[in-house]
């Protein structure tokens, strides 16, 4: 990992970030990448610089055209300045506009359930926003792609020793319901929007970041961590994400078919997941799967209690 000094020198005569910029590393978040923030002598953000070994150069430059797509959208993130190498340093790394502000899984705790509604309303309309992006390029379907990924995490799944709560129930429903995956679209997909991932300013959204996961699929699946980590922090925001997204309708029995179904599979693979990358998170993981389970009474309800109980104390009138 380059270190903050050694980006300065590189990058101190940058037409963007030279001069009197200085580089503070940002620790957050599972990613590899080195994530500094460009401020100047005053302390001012100006820019985000995210770095990345260089073999990932061409997949990185497919997620600057992923930036681009959502300027063009007109989502409310960062904007694309500048991709590039540093072959002096061995890395590549993108420029964007810094988002003020702190994560929202942080913000939303101090404020009142009726500010987290509205800051999951923002959220569901730029959700939306960014689904409406068609793939641009020809893919497999998304039932093919869903199936081979399903199937590897079930081949682990079932070799690793360790039942979910109330694991039959579970792979039970999956199977149940699998064939709602058929003729599901193609759409732009942040591919990890949650509350870690949102950006919250003066009782604000101020923004999305980290679209350095995203891909191609079923909007639907965005939700999938609305149930898994979102709510953990705030309902109201989640309700609120849900009905903006759907502007104020009340979401059809479909989507709560495939958000059921995404969200069992998710229990599935977050084992696999979580033994493979943080063992020690494995406890915590399981009681996350059991909270799910219940919040759904083991998937005889596609709407989860914490939806349908408290749906209606938020809803904007529109």
């Amino acid at each position: 990992m380059v270190d903050s000094s050694s980006l300065k020198a590189y990058f101190d005569k940058h037409p963007l970030i030279g001069g009197e910029t200085e580089f503070i590393r940002i620790y957050k978040g599972y990613s590899a990448d080195g994530k500094y923030i460009a401020s100047n002598r005053e302390g001012s953000p100006r820019y985000l610089l995210r770095t990345y070994p260089m073999e990932q150069d061409s997949g990185r430059r497919l997620e600057f055209s992923g930036l681009r797509m959502m300027e063009a959208q007109n989502v409310n993130c960062s904007r694309p300045v500048e991709i590039g190498t540093a072959p002096e340093l061995g890395i590549g790394y993108i420029l964007a506009t810094y988002i003020e502000g702190n994560e929202a899984a942080d913000e939303l705790p101090g404020l009142s359930e009726e500010e987290q509604y509205q800051i999951g309303e923002s959220a569901g309309l730029e959700l939306r926003k960014i689904t409406q992006v068609h793939c641009p390029h020809p893919l497999p379907s998304w039932e093919e792609q869903v199936t081979a990924k399903h199937r590897r995490y079930r081949e682990k799944y079932a070799a690793c020793g360790v039942s979910a709560y109330h694991e039959a129930e579970l792979l039970a429903f999956i199977d149940d319901y699998f064939h709602l995956i058929k003729d599901r679209p193609n759409r732009f997909q942040h591919d990890d929007f949650h509350i870690g991932n949102l950006i919250v300013k003066d009782g604000k959204l101020a923004g999305v970041i980290d679209f350095n996961r995203y891909d191609w699929g079923d909007p639907i699946h965005e939700f999938v961590k609305v149930g898994m980590f979102s709510v953990e922090i705030s309902v109201p925001f989640c309700i609120g994400q849900i009905q903006g997204y759907h502007r104020h309708m009340e979401p059809d029995e479909t989507f709560w078919q495939l958000y059921s179904l995404y969200l069992a599979m998710t229990l599935v693979s977050s084992v696999v997941w979580a033994l493979q990358y943080v063992p020690e998170e494995l406890d915590s993981m399981l009681e996350r799967i059991a909270r799910v389970m219940h919040d759904h009474d083991d998937f005889r309800l596609i709407v989860p209690k914490w939806y349908s109980e408290n749906k209606d104390k938020y809803r904007t009138v529109v």
